[in-house]
């Protein structure tokens, strides 16, 4: 099975803070970050909504990416988030459905 890598941006819920993050594994990212495992930004912003993420299929495409994104303004950020996701509509019941073998 082909493994895939992802930029995501997660957010609060009422949608004020906004995290850059990435992962080899998306579903299972985000349900740590739903259950909190671990301390720190997310943890204190209790950011746990998904609302945009990109797919690779290389970890250092991924990883650029990602610190590509993370010095982007915010104004950036949501024009990004925007393109796709006008609403901020969380995202998270759409990536747990998504069969494995797409991610």
């Amino acid at each position: 099975m082909k493994k895939y890598f992802f930029v995501y941006i997660i957010s609060n819920k009422t949608r004020t803070t906004l995290y850059v993050g990435f992962t080899g594994n998306i579903k299972q990212r985000l349900q740590q970050h739903i259950d909190k495992i671990f301390d720190g930004f997310t943890k204190k912003y209790n950011c746990s909504e998904m609302v945009y993420y990109e797919k690779f299929n290389y970890p250092n495409d991924a990883i650029f990416r990602e610190k590509q994104i993370k010095k982007y303004s915010r104004i950036k950020k949501n024009a990004l988030i925007e393109i796709n996701n006008s609403d901020y509509k969380s995202l998270n019941e759409i990536i747990f459905k998504i069969d494995d073998k797409y991610l």
